[in-house]
């Protein structure tokens, strides 16, 4: 069979429309999704700041200038005030601060505080790693009343029952950055309870980063090891029914 010639019929009416609609953009002033800002699947970049970033923040000791040491992403509850991270980032959670869509030293959503936390019993009697996850109710640092769903735009749904091999995208903040870093790749079962990635560059802060399966969290950076003692591979406890349970039952009880 002859090759196709490289720039043939089908690719002059691609680059047609293109031109078509990079046109239309110009006239509507809105931008184009530009491929080549997604990074291919095991590569680790910046993340932009979107919605879905800007529902995961960094957890800081008292205040942002305290420094940021772990990393939470906000879920859906009833009152609209929960997030989700890993239990060994909540050891001390009366002085723990969340900063959604933390970037460049400033909290463009506000500074919350946590207002209670949900761990499981595995995991404070005895450190089990298949049970380092946790959520946490929050509420404004400066004491007012607004609802962290509301200053973000939403939050993630919580998705138990993954396939062993699902993709999903990372974002996490290490603790010597000032911005988020991305990553997708596909996982794989390390254990019949934990789940691993290979992703280069996630190292220490990112502990209690969401895994997102098609936008709902099916785990968060922590487990084995902590979430790993390199920075290419990471793991998460597999989100079993004990652990969605628990998000459960913060996302009712929150008020």
């Amino acid at each position: 069979m002859l090759p196709r010639p490289a720039h043939g019929p089908r690719t002059r009416r691609a680059s047609r429309i293109l031109l078509a609609l990079a046109a239309m953009a110009a006239l509507l002033s809105v931008d184009l999704p530009d491929a080549a800002a997604v990074p291919p699947l095991g590569v680790t970049a910046e993340a932009g700041s979107d919605p879905t970033a800007n529902r995961v923040g960094a957890l800081f000791a008292g205040s942002l200038d305290g420094g940021h040491f772990c990393t939470a992403a906000v879920v859906r509850s009833d009152d609209r005030n929960v997030i989700a991270t890993a239990a060994h980032c909540l050891d001390n959670p009366d002085t723990t601060v969340f900063a959604p869509g933390y970037r460049d030293g400033k909290a463009p959503y506000g500074v919350w505080k946590l207002t209670g936390v949900s761990i499981a019993p595995g995991w404070t009697d005895g450190k089990d790693p298949d049970e380092d996850v946790a959520f946490a109710t929050v509420a404004p640092a400066d004491g007012g009343t607004a609802r962290i769903e509301d200053a973000v735009g939403g939050g993630f749904p919580v998705a138990g029952e993954q396939p062993d091999d699902v993709t999903v995208t990372i974002l996490g903040y290490p603790s010597d950055d000032e911005a988020p870093l991305r990553c997708a790749n596909t996982t794989s079962l390390f254990s019949e309870t934990q789940r691993r990635i290979d992703c280069p560059d996630l190292s220490g802060g990112t502990s209690g980063s969401p895994w997102l399966a098609d936008g709902a969290l099916a785990g968060v950076l922590g487990g084995y090891e902590g979430g790993g003692t390199v920075p290419e591979v990471s793991y998460s406890a597999v989100m079993d029914d004990q652990a969605v349970e628990l998000y459960r039952e913060a996302a009712v009880s929150a008020g």
